[in-house]
């Protein structure tokens, strides 16, 4: 329904039937506002402290697994280091010269 500015105000009867469903709706007054808005403040304080435990578990963990990360990492270096000594000492001596002494062979 569309209704120019030019037209006479008309007032709205403010009388609803009782099927209606805005009288079933429950008026609150201001304290039982002010209580659920408590109500809400205390559930939303108590939700964000479960979120910061859970956050602070994830940090903890990530930290733990830093650190075994780390530690495994070193041990990878050393392994490398040791297992390119052992190939070097492994030229080293497959390339010299085999010598020729008294063996089984060799009466």
């Amino acid at each position: 329904m569309i209704v120019s500015r030019d037209s006479a105000t008309t007032l709205v009867d403010p009388d609803f039937d009782e099927n209606d469903v805005r009288t079933m709706s429950p008026r609150r007054n201001s304290e039982e506002v002010d209580k659920l808005g408590e109500e809400a403040r205390k559930d939303l304080i108590e939700q964000a402290k479960v979120l910061q435990m859970s956050l602070q578990a994830i940090v903890d963990r990530v930290e733990t697994v830093k650190s075994e990360h780390e530690k495994l990492e070193g041990g990878n270096k050393f392994l490398q280091s040791y297992i390119g000594e052992l190939m070097q000492t492994s030229k080293i001596t497959s390339t010299a010269p085999l010598k020729k002494g008294k063996g089984r062979s060799g009466k």
